[in-house]
């Protein structure tokens, strides 16, 4: 991971901590994606900028991807190497639990936002936040949360709002 602090970071002033989508830790692990760098320069923020959190869900999905093949949109690693690399992320992030109240916050979200297909992963990701009072998720894919901004600050990867 390269060091370095970004100069955007300052968009994070006044968030104690922020969830991490899983397409954060997959732009992180591959140098060819466009935004590499600047995942991986989230994860050098220290625990005194920012709590870097995730859940069960985003370290299944990112070995999931992981250890499909290339030709199934997968980054063909072996399970070792992807665990390895969530041993990594651990390290520089707060793992947290999927409780009831999550699963009640996830069944309250897909019922008001009409939440359906794959869509419901991600209600479970703002759950998951929200039960546990971070309002900021940084993400690759900002339309996957659209449709929770008023429940949340929604920040890219390159922590533009």
């Amino acid at each position: 991971m390269p060091v370095g602090a970004a100069e955007n970071f300052t968009v994070m002033k006044g968030a104690d901590s922020v969830f991490l989508d899983t397409n954060v830790l997959l732009d992180a692990t591959v140098p060819s994606r466009p935004r590499h760098s600047r995942a991986t320069q989230i994860f050098r923020m220290t625990s005194r900028e920012v709590t870097l959190c995730i859940s069960g869900q985003v370290i299944r999905e990112y070995v999931g991807v992981c250890t499909r093949p290339q030709s199934g949109n997968g980054l063909g690693l072996s399970v070792e190497n992807s665990l390895r690399n969530v041993e990594v992320f651990l390290r520089f992030s707060l793992l947290l639990e999927e409780t009831s109240s999550v699963a009640d916050k996830w069944r309250s979200l897909v019922s008001k936002y009409q939440v359906s297909g794959k869509q419901v992963h991600d209600a479970c990701i703002v759950a998951t936040a929200l039960s546990h009072g971070v309002f900021h998720i940084v993400t690759s894919n900002p339309d996957d949360f659209a449709r929770y901004q008023d429940l949340i600050t929604l920040l890219t990867v390159d922590l533009r709002p």
